[in-house]
């Protein structure tokens, strides 16, 4: 089945649209993507209103103002460092417009003397004199009722300014189809709904504040759009798994005895009912498709590694894939010392391994010598062929979306998923994340797990926080030092990771003093890691590339700067780099005020408490709003008109509505199914309808 045609309009690249060339094009695709749906679902964050239209004397400062005058005389400056002025009145006074770097021939294009124009922008008064620094607006006066209403202004990126993106957005929305209604007459009733080509108008023209609110019924209209083609794709996918013949895996504990009695502690509660739930799940004939949440440091590799065994005691081999070869290759240095006594060498594969090693290894997998294979996503790229994959284990689930899950579970018959994240999720958010899963939860730590001492520090007290850093140095202790940013950057007053180096480095040594971040090519980033784990490096400086996985137990001090920049989930997900050793560890919170009280709310949670579920639903209710738990953190798909906070009723709507659809018709079939259909093509959900039976 393809794309219906009623939604080509909406497919097309926004360089077809009015105004917009190929640089133009490129930009969008920064800000919002290279589509005109795309363009649709960024809506307007602020408005500016030109209601306010006084004569010249009585224009207000720092009021925004649309005024009728005339132009009177150019004013060109001697020296280019000085501002173009232009000089206008009208029957009331004189009014200056002030252009820097003003090219003539424009300017004199745009306000011919002796001719009347309607000017919109900020009045200011320069010594007694009103003027308006370049105007936002100059239109004839015949187009002045066009200029003085209400205008949304958009989130924006470098080179596209408010008044280029509103006309580009009115241009799309000039040519939007109205679409079929998916949603049943009586909650479109009970909630004051119109219908999408409505909505999606009314969200883009707001007349007042009120209108930019999440809960007016033209935006929750639209985030329920989203979350019922999101929660419809996922029943598809978890339906379709299901029907799968997939094979019942029966261990006989020869292998996992043997693990559980090697670990240095007892199995928590937690990890034995989330091993119990999962080797349930094996044993049925169904495929298992489960998702093991565990928050910071609670087990989760232990139970991924029983899991495995499970599946070798049954004969078949089993495969653990993660995002990053950092990662990767510490999964081996965990699981490698309790399989080696067991007679079972694992296998790693990158996508750095070429050559003969790259082939050797091949070959161990496709001829079923090595029962269990370490890798990054270089595992489901052709030529990987498994002798009988009987389970795949992936972990940090967030990094990888489902279509790579399928290619990895394609790579055997009937292959049992177990999925891991280390992000805890909001009960709430789980099925709008995970609705495709069963979900198993390890909300213990393991004994021997110490505490983190947590403290907020403001950041004049800088010295204070280097010169106790010294002192923990001296003492041989291992410190990781957090900056929001990889290089200066004029927009945001923040210390970049690089400057921050530089100047540890003056202080501590450049020997003892590495950087890690994101622009940093993988074997460089996993020299800095592996000097700092084991080598000479006692302090790291770094962005947070470090926040997932890293396992350091020597290192027992965080420092986090600008720490009110950063949201929970990842302030926790940072904090749990230290206390995995058995030294006590602490995290120092630096912060630059004054605070908001959002910010002071956050950094008193993470002060009172290590628990990342409770931790999750703060972060929930506190941020509210799209970037809820920073969800490329977090798991959650990456939502563009849905507020968690502020939408939380309409997810478990989406699920109940989706269940009884589903339940009624499931091969959308019917008139509701058909229009559905069409919804999830719209939010890109293809693969879903893919999978319907009937197409």
């Amino acid at each position: 089945m393809r794309r219906p045609d009623i939604l080509n309009s909406l497919f097309r690249e926004i360089s077809s649209l009015s105004g917009v060339g190929p640089r133009f094009q490129k930009l969008y695709e920064k800000l919002c993507g290279p589509r005109v749906a795309d363009l649709l679902w960024h809506l307007p964050s602020g408005l500016i209103d030109r209601s306010y239209r006084p004569k010249v004397a009585s224009a207000e400062p720092g009021r925004i103002a649309t005024l009728l005058v005339t132009v009177l005389m150019h004013r060109k400056p001697a020296n280019r460092r000085m501002p173009y002025k232009v000089v206008c009145e009208d029957e009331t006074g004189g009014l200056d417009l002030v252009f820097f770097h003003g090219r003539e021939d424009w300017l004199n294009k745009q306000l011919p003397v002796d001719q009347k124009r309607a000017i919109s922008g900020k009045v200011e008064f320069f010594q007694g004199r009103p003027q308006i620094t370049h105007p936002d607006h100059i239109v004839p006066e015949s187009e002045l009722e066009e200029i003085g209403g209400v205008e949304p202004t958009y989130p924006l990126t470098t080179g596209l300014t408010p008044k280029v993106v509103a006309k580009t957005v009115a241009a799309a929305l000039g040519d939007i189809p109205d679409l079929p209604e998916w949603h049943e007459k009586r909650l479109a009733a009970q909630e004051g709904w119109h219908s999408w080509q409505q909505s999606i108008r009314a969200a883009h023209t707001p007349q007042s504040r009120m209108d930019l609110d999440p809960e007016t019924p033209a935006r929750r209209r639209l985030a329920y759009d989203e979350l019922l083609a999101n929660q419809v794709a996922l029943s598809l996918i978890r339906n379709h798994h299901r029907q799968t013949k997939g094979r019942a895996f029966i261990g006989d504990g020869s292998l996992t005895d043997r693990v559980e009695a090697a670990l240095p502690y007892g199995l928590t509660g937690a990890q034995r009912q989330a091993l119990g739930e999962i080797r349930a799940d094996m044993a049925q004939p169904g495929r298992m498709l489960r998702l093991l949440q565990g928050d910071v440091g609670s087990g989760k590799t232990v139970v991924a590694l029983l899991t495995m065994l499970t599946v070798v005691e049954a004969g078949c081999q089993a495969a653990i894939m993660a995002p990053t070869e950092i990662l990767a290759r510490q999964h081996l240095e965990s699981v490698a010392p309790l399989l080696l006594p067991l007679g079972i060498k694992p296998v790693l594969l990158t996508g750095r391994d070429k050559g003969k090693a790259r082939q050797a290894a091949l070959l161990e997998i496709a001829e079923g010598r090595t029962p269990i294979v370490i890798g990054t996503h270089a595992l489901f790229q052709e030529g990987v062929e498994f002798r009988d994959l009987g389970v795949a284990v992936i972990d940090e689930q967030h990094r990888f979306g489902v279509h790579q899950r399928m290619m990895l579970a394609d790579k055997g018959k009937g292959v049992d998923i177990l999925v891991m994240t280390a992000t805890p999720i909001p009960r709430t958010l789980t099925l709008t994340a995970y609705g495709d899963m069963d979900v198993s939860r390890l909300d213990e730590k393991p004994p021997g797990r110490k505490p983190v001492k947590t403290v907020t520090i403001p950041d004049n007290r800088y010295e204070e926080v280097e010169d106790a850093v010294g002192r923990q140095l001296a003492n041989g202790a291992k410190v990781y030092w957090v900056c929001p940013l990889v290089e200066e950057s004029d927009v945001l007053d923040v210390t970049a990771a690089e400057e921050r180096h530089r100047a540890l480095a003056q202080r501590f040594g450049a020997d003892r003093v590495g950087l890690v971040h994101g622009k940093l090519k993988g074997p460089e980033k996993d020299k800095v890691m592996a000097a700092f784990a084991e080598g000479d490096l006692a302090l790291l400086v770094a962005t947070t590339v470090i926040e997932v996985g890293v396992n350091v137990p020597s290192a027992t001090v965080m420092v986090i700067e600008h720490a009110e920049r950063f949201g929970l989930a990842q302030l926790h997900q940072l904090r749990g780099r230290v206390g995995r050793g058995e030294k006590p560890s602490t995290c120092l919170l630096l912060y630059k005020q004054p605070l908001g009280d959002v910010a002071k709310e956050r950094l008193k949670i993470m002060r009172d408490s290590e628990d990342g579920f409770l931790i999750a639903e703060k972060d929930l209710e506190l941020r509210g709003g799209g970037e809820v738990l920073g969800t490329r953190q977090s798991g959650l798909p990456g939502f563009r008109l849905v507020e968690p906070g502020a939408h939380r009723d309409l997810m478990e709507l989406a699920q109940n509505d989706t269940r009884h659809l589903l339940t009624i018709d499931p091969s959308l079939d019917s008139e509701r199914g058909q229009a559905i259909r069409t919804l999830l093509y719209l939010f890109e959900r293809d693969q879903a309808v893919r999978l319907l039976r009937s197409g």
